[in-house]
């Protein structure tokens, strides 16, 4: 099965990138709007088992983070999603860290960008028609996480959450 490790901002937030996600976001109805920590890596059964004991592990050391959200960006060229930007500080890294260097599943095949995104699967005309609209309405928010949550994919191509882990660290 496929799993990952996300965090859910606040309904505030929520409802804020669904409104984007309604018309630009082809997997809306598949996640709720979310941070991803972790990204996706297979595991069977007996597997998600183990993962889920070194998560609690980790979460015992590190605490809730801010999630700071300032604005609106995009990751054109490379493709053309568009998401709203998190600011990047020492807890959210670390927790990062510690969730995919010598942790299940394959090292990310990218630079960490903390993100939720609002839209993806866009055509170049599309994109480049509401990142314009997005980047002057702009978003700036601000709030702690306090946990962390494993979700795995079903047949539906759907996810659910398999367990949610408070961040019981001091930081």
């Amino acid at each position: 099965m496929k799993y990952g490790i996300v965090a859910f901002p606040s309904k505030e937030l929520q409802d804020l990138a669904n409104g984007y996600r309604k018309r630009y976001d082809p997997h809306y109805s598949l996640i709720p709007p979310h941070l991803t920590v972790k990204g996706v890596f297979d595991a069977d059964e007996k597997e998600v088992e183990e993962v889920a004991k070194a998560v609690k592990e980790i979460t015992k050391k590190h605490g809730p983070f801010e999630l700071a959200v300032p604005k609106v960006s995009t990751f054109a060229p490379i493709t053309n999603a568009i998401y709203f930007k998190a600011t990047l500080n020492d807890e959210l890294e670390n927790l990062h860290k510690d969730l995919n260097y010598d942790f299940f599943g394959s090292k990310p095949e990218y630079q960490f960008v903390p993100h939720i995104t609002i839209a993806q699967k866009l055509s170049s005309g599309e994109h480049d028609d509401i990142i314009g609209q997005l980047k002057m309405i702009g978003v700036n928010h601000s709030e702690m996480i306090d946990r962390l949550h494993l979700v795995y994919q079903l047949e539906d191509g759907s996810w659910t959450v398999y367990e949610t882990f408070r961040l019981e660290g001091s930081n």
